[in-house]
């Protein structure tokens, strides 16, 4: 894989870089980490690294995110989308929040660890016409 080659300070300002938040989880359902710790929209304490993702998630929508994680263990699911309107800015009207999650699989295809990926998706929604490179 071609970032093997990169510097780890460089990996880690990418994944800080990228316009989403990213939390890991490992194969034995443990939080390993995250990115935005300052800025996020869905915060979690120090504390979570290495606590069970069931921990951590909201009640609601647990039973789901189970279902899911065992999909991706067997093959079954490597992918999952879905959006919620959710306040972003006390009394602005809502953004649409897209969250996915992504099975990690290593060369060999056994499930590694699942990546959540959540990103306000309002300002990509109300793109109109063209912008073009520095304009």
């Amino acid at each position: 894989m071609i970032f093997d080659r990169m510097d780890a300070g460089i990996v880690k300002a990418m994944i800080e870089a990228m316009p989403a938040e990213i939390t890991v989880i490992d194969a034995k359902d443990e939080v390993v980490g995250w990115n935005k710790h300052e800025t996020r929209l869905f915060r979690r304490p120090m504390t979570a690294i290495g606590m069970n993702f069931r921990q951590c998630h909201p009640e609601k929508s647990l039973a789901m995110v189970e279902r899911l994680i065992a999909e991706m263990k067997t093959g079954a699911r490597d992918k999952a989308s879905f959006w919620i309107d959710m306040e972003v800015v006390k009394g602005e009207p809502k953004h649409k929040m897209l969250i996915e999650f992504f099975a990690l699989r290593d060369d060999k295809k056994n499930y590694i660890g699942c990546m959540e990926v959540t990103q306000d998706v309002q300002a990509i929604r109300e793109l109109q016409g063209q912008k073009r490179l520095m304009d």
